[in-house]
């Protein structure tokens, strides 16, 4: 089943994960809003999109850890872009990795606020219009460390346990109005996630990935797709998606040499 021109949010949409799910869906022939913090990666991403896959593109410059930015956005959108039909709550990230009793407050402020507060802003701003329509999908990129905790990442753990939990919660308070709630759980993915979490640091950030084939940002992207493409008396509940070389958070089998 192929859906119709759908309209769908992307939030982090200019790399990794977000960027994939972008062009995956471009392809596809859906109408888009990218949204981000980096306007010139945005405006280049919609450009492209537009011009290889022939879709209308609407990009959306802010913060989702500002709330005031974020309500002022999406109440601002034209009416040809306000029926959103496909949330897709993707911005996050991972900042230190250090154990809880010399790990950086700011770090954790800034996970708290990305990965659970600009999840929520994003939702309530967008749900009420799906419960008026009675129907609508909001798809949140959760991790295996909202599944599982795992050694100097406690604060991470706990925001992406919070999306877990958030995820399976607002699944029941919409239920009634047809609207489907996914989650999409990644084990380790290869994209700018350990460079941020390593603050710039690429070559730390290189060896998070020796020796083994990570998942990809498309490989993602393709899950997401197929949740969004069932059925409408279908729903993805949960997926926990992992490399093969990935047992669990902690297990990861390498290649020697």
């Amino acid at each position: 089943m192929i859906m119709n021109n759908k309209t769908i949010c992307i939030t982090g949409a200019t790399s990794g994960i977000g960027e994939a799910t972008a062009n995956l869906l471009a392809r596809k022939g859906h109408r888009l809003i990218i949204t981000g913090r980096r306007d010139d990666r945005l405006k280049k991403m919609s450009t492209e999109l537009v011009e290889s896959y022939n879709i209308d593109c609407l990009t959306l410059n802010f913060d989702v850890r500002d709330k005031s930015a974020v309500s002022a956005k999406l109440e601002s959108l034209a009416p040809e872009w306000s029926g959103i039909d496909v949330l897709i709550n993707n911005a996050g990230l991972a900042a230190g990795l250090d154990p809880v009793h010399s790990a950086n407050m700011d770090d954790w402020e800034q996970m708290i606020d990305t990965n659970i507060k600009g999840l929520l802003y994003m939702t309530r701003m967008i749900a009420p219009g799906m419960v008026d329509r009675g129907m609508g999908h909001i798809v949140n990129i959760g991790s295996i460390a909202g599944k599982e905790a795992y050694p100097n990442a406690s604060v991470y753990c706990a925001t992406k346990h919070a999306v877990d939990a958030f995820t399976k919660a607002i699944r029941m308070d919409l239920l009634k109005h047809g609207i489907k709630v996914t989650a999409i759980n990644p084990g380790a993915v290869e994209t700018e996630f350990s460079v941020v979490r390593f603050k710039g640091d690429q070559e730390k950030a290189d060896k998070v990935y020796d020796g083994f084939s990570p998942l990809t940002g498309h490989d993602i992207a393709e899950a997401v797709l197929f949740a969004i493409d069932r059925p409408a008396h279908v729903n993805i509940n949960d997926l926990l998606i992992m490399p093969t070389a990935q047992a669990c958070a902690t297990q990861i089998h390498r290649k020697k040499g």
